[in-house]
C-alpha cells in the first residue's frame, strides 16, 4: 500500500466512523510497526480532540508521532516528530485542534479528514515512504 491509499485509508476510518483522528493515522500505519490495528486502536484511543478539551495537539498529529517512536525504536525519534509537527502545520494551518477546528468564513481552517490525510502524508514524507 502505498502512502496515498494509507492517507485515504485513515480518511475512510474516520469518515466511516468507529475511530477518532488519533486512531485512524495509526490504524492506516500499522504495517509500519509490529503492532496490530486494533492494539494501536486502543493506544491511541485517549489522543483524539486535542486530548479531549481542543486545547491540546491535534490527535492526527500525534498518531503520527506515536508510529514514528515504533518505526524509528525510539532512535532520533524527536528530529522525526519535530518534522511531521512542521509538516503538518505547514499543510493544515495549525497544530493545535482548537486552532484547527477555528471557524473562519463559515468552515473550519482544517477539517478532521484533512488533518488525518495529511498526518498520513507528512509520516511519509519525513519517513521516506511512496
Amino acid at each position: 500500500m502505498n502512502i496515498n491509499e494509507r492517507a485515504e485509508k485513515a480518511v475512510y476510518l474516520k469518515t466511516a466512523g468507529g475511530y477518532n483522528c488519533s486512531q485512524a493515522v495509526t490504524a492506516a500505519l500499522a504495517d509500519q510497526t509490529d503492532l496490530d490495528e486494533e492494539t494501536l486502536k486502543q493506544i491511541s484511543a485517549g489522543f483524539c480532540a486535542g486530548m479531549g478539551n481542543m486545547q491540546a495537539t491535534c490527535g492526527a498529529l500525534i498518531g503520527a508521532g506515536m508510529i514514528a517512536g515504533l518505526k524509528t525504536r525510539g532512535q532520533r525519534t524527536l528530529l522525526a516528530t519535530r518534522q511531521i509537527q512542521e509538516g503538518f502545520g505547514k499543510a493544515c494551518g495549525a497544530i493545535r485542534c482548537k486552532d484547527l477546528k477555528a471557524v473562519q468564513d463559515g468552515k473550519p481552517l482544517c477539517p478532521c479528514e484533512e488533518c488525518v490525510r495529511n498526518a498520513v502524508l507528512t509520516y511519509g514524507s519525513v519517513m521516506g515512504l511512496e
